[in-house]
């Protein structure tokens, strides 16, 4: 009897946690776990970049890792890539606008999956990993080295020479342009591998695509009510949309863009940026030449007026191992993040752009579940 009894008092206890447990998985409508579907697989397979002829190659992956963290490449010897792309920072800075920023008062990206993007920096004024990894070498209030210097650098360093002799398979030549070039591919060989950590929310979206529910049922209750705004009410995966949480475009999202002497062009001087530049995919160093099919968007994106004021949709992986936020930092914390957009005010939006957000007018517990539901985006977040 007295064992009859502690059963039943021990079931007495235990039904009310198993009935928690097994009402922890929301009922998900089919269309809703169609859209959490298309948030991954993560991570997803490497997609070559046919105007980097060494892109994949273990020498030249090698010789990208050497050169990121080279301060020998800065015209004074004080600054790698490495000095603001920061590993433990998830390759940024932690800084509101990064130090010396050429373009404006402007926050540090990370370089993670940066080779998931079609257009590179905030402004999108590169149409290539490496491109962009070129231009921060020669930038005056960056690396401010010329494409001379580089190249005798890499002449004179017996490190860096074996190094480009094992990645491109010759002597860095006499011609400082194609040196340079090759530099800017190498990096993005190494940048291609900055891959992000898998997240609570891919154990959580594969158990949904498996029908695995009792293993979805263990991702927090708040982050499932998040997610179902975030795909839902909230129409954030409208514009943090697929895998990485982005579109790859540019938008306006009330954010200003006055900075210290003027105003930042945004998108509109990113395009002006890319069109002009002389390495881009239209240019003389794709290595695919017009055989490239991702120069047919190079060549048909225009300026528009409403290009002012838009900025690269960010992915949100790893969002916690980024802040602070927005393309001037101007918002320190993920909380910070959703207030914004739930106090939006939509007279900063351009009457002529995209009318896609409004505010979202969150009561607090809305706030915190979409929080939560941000946090579980990244490696270790709650």
């Amino acid at each position: 009897m007295k064992a009859l009894r502690a059963a039943a008092l021990l079931w007495l206890l235990l039904a009310p946690l198993l009935a928690v447990r097994a009402q922890a998985l929301l009922d998900f409508t089919p269309t809703e776990r169609a859209l959490i579907a298309g948030h991954g697989p993560w991570p997803p397979a490497p997609v070559p970049d046919p105007s980097n002829r060494v892109d994949g190659q273990p020498a030249a992956v090698g010789f990208g890792r050497l050169l990121f963290f080279e301060r020998a490449l800065s015209a004074d010897g004080t600054l790698s890539c490495a000095s603001c792309h920061q590993p433990e920072r998830a390759f940024q800075d932690g800084r509101r606008t990064a130090r010396g920023r050429a373009e404006g008062q402007r926050n540090t990206t990370s370089l993670l999956d940066a080779a998931q993007r079609r257009w590179l920096g905030w402004d999108g004024a590169h149409d290539s990993l490496w491109s962009a990894s070129v231009a921060p070498l020669l930038a005056q209030r960056e690396m401010a080295a010329s494409p001379a210097q580089l190249a005798a650098t890499v002449r004179r360093e017996p490190r860096l020479a074996a190094g480009y002799r094992a990645a491109f398979g010759a002597e860095p030549g006499p011609d400082h342009e194609r040196v340079l070039v090759d530099l800017g591919k190498a990096l993005a060989a190494y940048q291609a591998t900055m891959v992000s950590e898998r997240t609570a929310f891919d154990d959580f979206r594969d158990a949904m695509a498996q029908g695995d529910d009792e293993a979805a049922a263990r991702y927090p209750p708040g982050a499932q009510r998040g997610l179902r705004f975030f795909i839902g009410e909230g129409r954030c995966s409208v514009c943090h949309a697929g895998p990485a949480f982005t579109n790859g475009e540019f938008a306006d999202v009330g954010v200003p863009f006055f900075v210290p002497g003027g105003v930042d062009g945004g998108r509109h001087e990113g395009l002006t940026r890319l069109r002009a530049s002389a390495h881009n995919r239209l240019g003389p160093h794709n290595d695919a030449g017009t055989a490239d099919p991702r120069a047919v968007t190079t060549r048909h994106v225009v300026p528009q007026h409403r290009n002012f004021g838009e900025f690269r949709v960010p992915g949100l992986r790893q969002l916690v191992h980024t802040a602070p936020y927005m393309h001037d930092g101007s918002l320190a914390t993920v909380d910070d993040v959703v207030r914004h957009y739930s106090e939006l005010n939509e007279e900063r939006l351009h009457a002529d752009g995209e009318r896609i957000l409004r505010p979202l007018r969150l009561n607090a517990a809305q706030a915190a579940d979409l929080a939560a539901f941000l946090h579980s985006l990244s490696s270790g977040g709650r």
